[in-house]
């Protein structure tokens, strides 16, 4: 039999590898044993933060370690995504992404990570239908009036989204396609800063997720006149669909995810998806989805994966077909 001979680097390679894999399935068999952050790439009170905060909640119960929210917005989610994007792959940042993250991949030029080849999904975790609601203030009370409105105000009515290249945005881009209207867009660092603009009467309308608009349409506060879904919320079945108000080809879901760094462990990553798994069936999270309309989509990592895979590309066309692009 020929012998292997190994030289005294090599050696030290092999010595450097047996003390370190212990460590290694140590770190990876104890996780998580200290705070893990979860990374929201828009500020507090948007549609992300709404669902984000009481799952981190209820994680820190199922994993014994204290989750901790940190807001991260600015440039349409991009600026939280390439931090996570750039975090250790350890386990302890997870990162909240949304549909929006789907669309940045087509429509800027220079981002500083990538969405499939830097991050990795792991589950969904909310899926809501968007709603178009108007400033009381607003002569509005259906979508057919806002077509009408719009056409005798050209260049008037404003719109405020999420930032520049999110999905609020490109649902104006598209109503404007679609109807022939002229809606003047008018972009905020998240859904939160365009909910306060809608109520202080900075913008006339905006397209939100359901779940972050609930509390504001059942205060009267904003009147809604679609929601963007194939049907009717059961949350609020007294708001049409796009469809039956006259706007045919609109569809849009917000739906928000967690992600790990890539490289993350397998095993690590099964655990984070088993967590969440868990919170998101206890019934205080059920009833707080259910109160907003929203539901907690595929149930596999690789369902999830899929999913991600698909939105990327349907968004990617939606983008070029509205000629959105951000340097």
């Amino acid at each position: 039999m020929k012998k292997i001979l190994i030289g005294p680097l090599n050696w030290l390679f092999v010595f450097i590898f047996l003390i370190g894999a212990p460590t290694l399935c140590h770190s990876q068999t104890t996780w998580p044993s200290k705070p893990i952050r979860l990374i929201v790439p828009f500020p507090p009170g948007g549609g992300t933060d709404a669902f984000a905060r009481p799952l981190a909640a209820q994680l820190s119960k199922e994993l014994g370690q204290q989750v901790i929210v940190e807001n991260k917005g600015g440039a349409g989610g991009t600026i939280g995504a390439a931090i996570a994007a750039k975090s250790p792959s350890d386990g302890y940042t997870i990162f909240m992404g949304a549909v929006h993250h789907t669309v940045a991949e087509t429509i800027y030029k220079n981002l500083p990570y990538s969405l499939e080849k830097d991050l990795i999904p792991i589950r969904g975790v909310a899926f809501v239908p968007d709603v178009l609601v108007v400033n009381n203030k607003l002569p509005i009370q259906s979508v057919k009036e806002l077509i009408q409105y719009s056409k005798s105000n050209p260049g008037k009515v404003n719109y405020g989204s999420s930032g520049n290249g999110t999905t609020r945005h490109l649902a104006g881009e598209i109503f404007n396609k679609l109807t022939g209207t002229t809606l003047v867009h008018v972009p905020y660092k998240g859904s939160g800063p365009a909910m306060t603009a809608l109520l202080g009467g900075e913008v006339d309308l905006i397209f939100e997720g359901l779940g972050s608009a609930a509390t504001y349409i059942r205060a009267g506060t904003i009147r809604p006149l679609a929601v963007t879904s194939p049907q009717r919320s059961p949350a609020f079945p007294e708001i049409p669909t796009m469809a039956e108000a006259g706007v045919l080809g609109f569809e849009s879901i917000s739906w928000y995810g967690f992600w790990v760094p890539a490289s993350t462990p397998q095993t690590i990553q099964d655990k984070v998806f088993a967590a969440t798994t868990k919170a998101l069936n206890t019934p205080e999270i059920k009833a707080l989805w259910a109160n907003q309309g929203a539901d907690t989509g595929p149930s596999t990592q690789k369902l999830f994966i899929q999913y991600v895979k698909d939105e990327t590309d349907k968004w990617g066309k939606v983008a070029k077909s509205a000629n959105v692009t951000i340097d």
